[in-house]
């Protein structure tokens, strides 16, 4: 990545807890608000986001939910075969999975992953390892041995949410849900929206802010392999924005609203369905679309989202909105004031 993307984040800026946890309520994380036309910085809560907003703007959220996509089995193709975590990646058109798979012992890789395993987990799951994916060597692809919403319900049995490094201790479920999740289906949260309450939703809609939602689910933020994660390969992520929510979208165009994006996927998902004229249509599939400075945005005129990483693939879609430099100095004032980052952490409005 360019230069302008490599900055020092203090590892004491790492949100290790929800902010429910620390003390605060969802909504009352710091927001960071980055003026588009000027690139000014302001500073403020995200209880006082109506300050931002106006009546006619449409905010889109993504209403997929969190699974608890962390699983431990067994190889149990071999005597005493490997255990190892599995990170489900994404579920795929013919109903396998994409998944990465780290060996519990030693290299997290090095525990003799191979074609033709058998993993198994608790009550009576099992799943057999298919082949690596093409498009990004580290995920293998898996079949189980049940499949649609029993094994959704299995999964949310068996696992846990996938927890990185920062993260304090392995918080509850309902800590990586939206409080308007609906449909389950994403790797990690879509956290973007993490902070809205539906007290915020309701003042908002009564200042004549609407709201429309998508789906789109979450591959991981992470291969556990520094060289892919700087390369940022391109998931394929499972999209659905129906014929309500495109209707809303180019509604509020025509009267003047602005499309607020809430998060780096609803952004993914509505320009991967917005036609040369800026109509946004009904549709569902899967997009590999990566958004960076020379993307020319026509279904969104401004974005929430949290903070990111040094390098992160996602610095390179806020691109889109903001040049590089205003994106580093905003960074620069973020880390100075002693924002939170990750999906616990503060938030940046860029209007």
């Amino acid at each position: 990545m360019s230069a302008p993307f490599t900055f020092t984040l203090p590892p004491e800026l790492s949100a290790k807890e929800p902010p429910e946890r620390r003390g605060i309520s969802r909504d009352q994380v710091r927001l960071l608000v980055i003026d588009r036309a000027s690139g000014k910085i302001r500073h403020s809560r995200f209880d006082k986001i109506d300050t931002y907003l106006r009546a006619n703007d449409l905010l889109v959220f993504n209403s997929s939910r969190t699974l608890p996509a962390s699983l431990r089995g067994c190889d149990c193709s071999a005597a005493h075969g490997p255990c190892m975590e599995v990170r489900l990646a994404e579920r795929l058109p013919d109903d396998s999975w994409l998944a990465l798979l780290l060996c519990e012992q030693g290299d997290p890789f090095g525990c003799g992953l191979r074609e033709g395993m058998q993993i198994d987990f608790a009550e009576g799951l099992n799943a057999r390892v298919m082949a690596r994916d093409e498009n990004i060597s580290r995920l293998w692809k898996l079949r189980f041995s049940i499949s649609g919403s029993q094994l959704v319900d299995l999964i949310y049995r068996l696992g846990k949410p996938i927890r990185y490094e920062y993260v304090s201790a392995p918080w509850d479920l309902d800590y990586y849900q939206t409080v308007y999740a609906t449909e389950p289906g994403s790797a990690e949260m879509p956290s973007a929206g993490r902070a809205f309450t539906w007290k915020l939703l309701l003042d908002l809609k009564r200042c004549g802010v609407d709201a429309a939602y998508v789906v789109l689910h979450t591959g991981l933020s992470s291969y556990m392999d520094d060289e892919l994660d700087r390369a940022h390969p391109a998931s394929e992520e499972e999209y659905f924005v129906s014929r309500t929510t495109a209707a809303k979208i180019n509604r509020a165009r025509e009267i003047g609203g602005r499309v607020i994006a809430v998060g780096t996927t609803v952004v993914r998902a509505l320009e991967s369905v917005v036609d040369e004229t800026g109509r946004v249509k009904e549709k569902q599939g899967y997009t590999r679309l990566k958004i960076d400075k020379q993307h020319r945005l026509k279904a969104v005129d401004a974005l929430l989202t949290g903070l990111h990483e040094p390098e992160a693939s996602h610095l390179d879609l806020l691109s889109a909105f903001l040049p590089a430099e205003k994106i580093r100095a905003a960074y620069e004032e973020a880390i100075r004031r002693k924002y939170l980052w990750h999906e616990f952490g503060d938030l940046n409005l860029i209007l």
